[in-house]
């Protein structure tokens, strides 16, 4: 008789939980996929009438948790980590052990306290089934729960929100500590996988998760939509623009493939190829690395670090080295400046310190081909010799190209307008997708190219080279071909660059040159052939002397 009438009390106050979620436009336990009865909606339930409640709580058991837990757990499970968190993350506690006694499916879903047997399942399911909901004992790819969530972790972090401004919604349990139940309510399913607030443009995410710069970028503000074009970008929501999957576009809360940070993927770049494909966003990005010359994005894994050094880190290239993801935006600069796409990303100053943000484009190139020891060598070699682009560049050499201040050349009369003496480029003027130039549709930025090393357009450094708009294509760019072959700049230029087929490079280091003006800086092996011819021409026929 006690037994009946506690059960009665139970199932009433599922009728008053149900009628009051009816009432307010909620969707409450028991037309959710948590009804684990025989009548519940879901393909998980059991096989013979069992009441909502009994699932997960149990009206009387000695030495029970509160608020009377049906289940325990004794699992010791993996944790979430990573180089940036600054929580200390234990073994679940509280609710969160609640929710594992089905999500990590190592028991019967029926195995109930005060049963016997085991309640059966249909279709003979014992377990949760393999799946998102199911997160196993290894919480390495989950966000984590079960750590104190206090103003001091807060500060510590810089991008977490305060525990005080949390909405009603985003409780912490009364340890202060977040568990599975500050973004999930297992009561109520109205905003779908029992989220406390609809998570719409991140909403949920972005309670506790105040991101700099955020309100700012692209992925919180893009409106663009998938073109339907296989794969689907955003496979694990039903949202269908950008901006509306906001953190989801990368992050997943559970089962990542990127377990440091939770990425949806483990490679870094499928993380933005998804979207940077041509289906989303207007320019396909992921073609450009599928070029034979390219920042091998590919030939490294899990080595980026958010916190890493710019200036000593080991040489390698991700999408994120060049782009924060969080605060890239499609603000427009003009040179020496760096634009919104490149917001808030480290790089290497012109005296060669470490900074952050960088304020000009030429900082970001320098973080790789300036100081880093792994920078790569010089397609051309030089009879002055210089690894480093950083020191190319420096205003005090005799000659550079303006990438970091105006020119010193004040007579440059092949200059196709509107470039003048006063003018600067960006190091991505040349270094750029080769069909940027052509109309097409290819994106902007040093991603790959046909043309080594990663060339806008054709620039032949091969000697005996004939003459063409083709051969030297970057070059003519911005010097004007018949200017140059007129000799108005230089009265050797149509004899070395036509009759003797030299190329421009043989003569022309495009960086710059500390000794010399005009970018002289000979490639030696043409420099080289072009002393043994003439001191051929100039020997007497059938005697061959040493080269001078």
């Amino acid at each position: 008789m006690k037994k009946n009438i506690i059960w009665i009390f139970v199932l009433f106050i599922i009728f008053v939980i149900n009628e009051n979620a009816a009432s307010e436009g909620t969707k409450g336990i028991i037309s959710s996929r948590h009804n684990l009865s025989a009548a519940g909606p879901g393909r998980v339930k059991a096989a013979i009438d069992q009441p909502v409640c009994n699932f997960c709580h149990t009206p009387h058991m000695t030495g029970q948790a509160s608020p009377m837990w049906q289940k325990s757990r004794k699992f010791i499970y993996t944790t979430y980590k990573s180089s940036t968190v600054k929580a200390a993350i234990g073994q679940p506690t509280g609710a969160s052990r609640l929710c594992l006694s089905c999500h990590d499916g190592t028991i019967a879903l029926g195995m109930l306290r005060g049963k016997k047997q085991s309640v059966s399942f249909t279709g003979g399911m014992q377990k949760m089934p393999a799946g998102k909901t199911n997160l196993g004992i290894d919480l390495s790819d989950d966000h984590p729960v079960s750590f104190v969530y206090d103003n001091t972790l807060a500060g510590q972090n810089g991008q977490l929100e305060f525990p005080a401004a949390l909405p009603g919604q985003v409780r912490l349990d009364n340890s202060g500590e977040l568990q599975c139940t500050t973004c999930h309510d297992a009561h109520d399913d109205q905003f779908g996988k029992f989220m406390v607030m609809d998570n719409r443009y991140s909403a949920l995410c972005t309670t506790c998760h105040r991101i700099n710069n955020w309100s700012l970028t692209s992925h919180r503000n893009s409106s663009a939509l998938w073109n339907n074009t296989s794969p689907d970008p955003w496979p694990h929501t039903s949202y269908t623009s950008v901006a509306v999957n906001g953190c989801e576009n990368c992050h997943t809360p559970h089962t990542a493939g990127g377990r440091e940070r939770l990425l949806n993927y483990a490679i870094e770049e499928q993380n933005c190829f998804p979207c940077h494909n041509g289906n989303v966003a207007s320019k396909n990005i992921k073609k450009e690395f599928d070029k034979p010359y390219r920042h091998p994005i590919e030939n490294s894994r899990g080595v980026h670090k958010p916190e890493e050094d710019p200036l000593w880190s080991s040489r390698h290239v991700e999408c994120q080295d060049c782009h924060n993801p969080h605060a890239a935006n499609a603000a427009s600069a003009t040179a020496p400046l760096a634009s919104g796409r490149l917001a808030y990303v480290a790089g290497v100053s012109s005296s060669g310190s470490p900074v952050y943000p960088i304020s000009f484009e030429y900082e970001l190139c320098y973080r790789c081909h300036a100081d880093n020891p792994g920078r790569v060598s010089p397609t051309v070699s030089r009879h002055i010799f210089e690894e480093n682009i950083r020191r190319k560049f420096n205003p005090s050499n005799a000659s550079y190209h303006p990438v970091e201040e105006v020119g010193k050349n004040r007579d440059v009369p092949s200059l196709i307008a509107p470039l003048n003496i006063s003018s600067m480029i960006y190091c991505t003027d040349c270094h750029n997708s080769n069909s940027s130039d052509s109309g097409g549709n290819a994106p902007n930025g040093p991603h790959g190219s046909i043309w080594e090393p990663i060339l806008e357009r054709q620039l032949i450094t091969t000697d005996l080279t004939s003459e063409s708009s083709r051969a030297y294509a970057l070059c003519y760019k911005c010097h004007n071909r018949n200017s140059i072959l007129s000799d108005q700049s230089f009265p050797e230029h149509s004899r070395h660059i036509v009759d003797e087929r030299t190329p421009c490079t043989a003569c022309h280091d495009s960086h710059g040159v500390e000794e010399n003006t005009n970018l002289i800086n000979f490639d030696r092996l043409i420099v080289f052939r072009m002393i043994r011819d003439w001191y051929n021409i100039i020997t007497p026929e059938g005697c061959q002397g040493p080269v001078p």
